[in-house]
């Protein structure tokens, strides 16, 4: 039987809550029973199931390696949170705002640690392809956020970078899910590499969803405030097209907020949207979004499993395609 996106989701968010944490000190494992209990979408682990489910029942099986990719994501997050100094994650404070910094640094290391004894219970089979994705893709993403944190430094940044700076930052981590779902279930060679394909572009196409929803998405469904991109003047897809596309008169314009040390925050988002907005960057977006979707469609496509099978991933895809948050 092939599971639903939503009984997935359910199976996934029921297998997180019973996790124990027997070990001492609770205070070192407390903040990661706390970062895995404050939502999210689990897109990671449901892919990985779903990819799984294509070939084989009782996705069940594999709810552990899952459940450690999701661990392994909500890792980078802790990092991420604290590099950025940001206050809230989800609606909630963050480890380092609920704790301190250093609780924050050591329980994102142990939940790294975590995330691996989490993947490596897979049917020692399995076991070394399993980990070999894992740990390539864990290096990728470790490139993906410095080549981010160096993009703040550049004004030069080109759109090509930013893609591939999105793709190793988070994309490669839904192919991964992918991957090793279809890995596990046995997948033919091909299938592999193909969902492998299929979640990378999607990736792709989830991450511009969120730059364009920072800028012109609802705070109160998008859950953070709306514009955060652009008052760090962070390099975006939004950023870099709108420079490049100005004419001379708004990029002078686009220059002076991006260089100014004071400013009103809503000013400053208004300002900026208002010039993505004469630009025609919205379109603009919507239009790569569209595209990379399109691309994970036609690699799903290839997939050698009926279209029954692949009916509820392609209705999940869907429901990314049409987030709005």
């Amino acid at each position: 039987m092939i599971q639903t996106s939503n009984n997935i989701l359910k199976l996934v968010n029921d297998f997180l809550d019973k996790l124990p944490y027997e070990r001492e000190p609770k205070s070192l494992y407390d903040p990661i029973r706390y970062v895995l209990s404050i939502g999210g979408k689990r897109i990671r682990p449901v892919l990985m199931l779903m990819a799984y489910n294509l070939y084989r029942e009782e996705p069940e099986r594999i709810l552990m390696a899952a459940c450690g990719l999701e661990t392994y994501h909500n890792y980078t997050l802790l990092h991420d949170d604290l590099m950025d100094n940001a206050d809230l994650r989800r609606g909630h404070e963050t480890v380092h705002k609920h704790w301190n910094v250093n609780t924050a640094i050591l329980s994102g290391d142990s939940m790294l640690v975590l995330a691996y004894q989490r993947m490596a219970q897979v049917p020692a089979d399995k076991l070394a392809q399993v980990l070999d994705c894992f740990t390539e893709t864990a290096l990728e993403i470790g490139e993906g956020q410095e080549y981010d944190m160096s993009f703040e430094t550049r004004d030069d940044v080109r759109e090509e970078e930013y893609i591939e700076m999105i793709r190793l930052k988070t994309s490669v981590l839904l192919a991964c899910a992918t991957k090793i779902g279809a890995i596990l279930a046995d997948a033919p060679q091909s299938d592999v590499e193909y969902l492998y394909k299929f979640g990378e572009q999607l990736g792709l196409a989830f991450q511009l969803q969120d730059d364009l929803l920072d800028v012109y998405g609802d705070p109160k469904v998008f859950g953070k405030a709306i514009g955060g991109d652009i008052t760090s003047n962070k390099k975006t897809y939004m950023l870099i097209n709108a420079y490049n596309l100005a004419d001379e008169k708004q990029r002078t314009e686009l220059n002076r907020w991006i260089k100014a040390e004071t400013f009103n925050r809503e000013v400053k988002v208004a300002a900026v949207t208002r010039l993505y907005d004469e630009i025609g960057i919205r379109q603009l977006c919507e239009q790569k979004i569209n595209y990379y979707f399109d691309q994970a469609a036609q690699y799903l496509a290839k997939v050698n499993v009926s279209e029954e099978r692949k009916q509820a991933l392609r209705q999940y895809m869907e429901e990314l395609l049409h987030r709005n948050k």
